[in-house]
């Protein structure tokens, strides 16, 4: 069940009440008997389950490094764990061999 908000036409109260939707609108004011309006409410509460509501749901890391590139954000997208710690193959300095072993 619904709750309705009215307001007296003549003192200004205002006030909310529960009530059926097939129950006829309020007529008197409760404080001084004057005539009601009902006014138009806000609406119920709307509830969002299941996967695909939040902005979570769908932003996989493919997605978002595609949206800096087509905004045209340069820098790279940050890597997770400690691999964005480790250097890359191509950065590691390379061993000398030395001339004296097994040669």
């Amino acid at each position: 069940m619904p709750t309705y908000e009215y307001e007296c036409r003549q003192c200004g109260h205002r006030f909310e009440q529960f009530q059926s939707m097939k129950d006829e609108a309020l007529k008197k004011c409760e404080k001084c008997g004057g005539e009601l309006r009902r006014l138009i409410g806000t609406g119920a509460g709307i509830l969002f389950k299941g996967s695909g509501f939040y902005q979570t749901d769908y932003r996989s890391k493919s997605y978002r490094d595609k949206a800096k590139s087509e905004s045209g954000d340069k820098s790279p997208a940050k890597e997770s764990g400690s691999e964005s710690s480790k250097p890359k193959e191509s950065e590691k300095p390379k061993e000398k061999k030395s001339g004296g072993e097994g040669a």
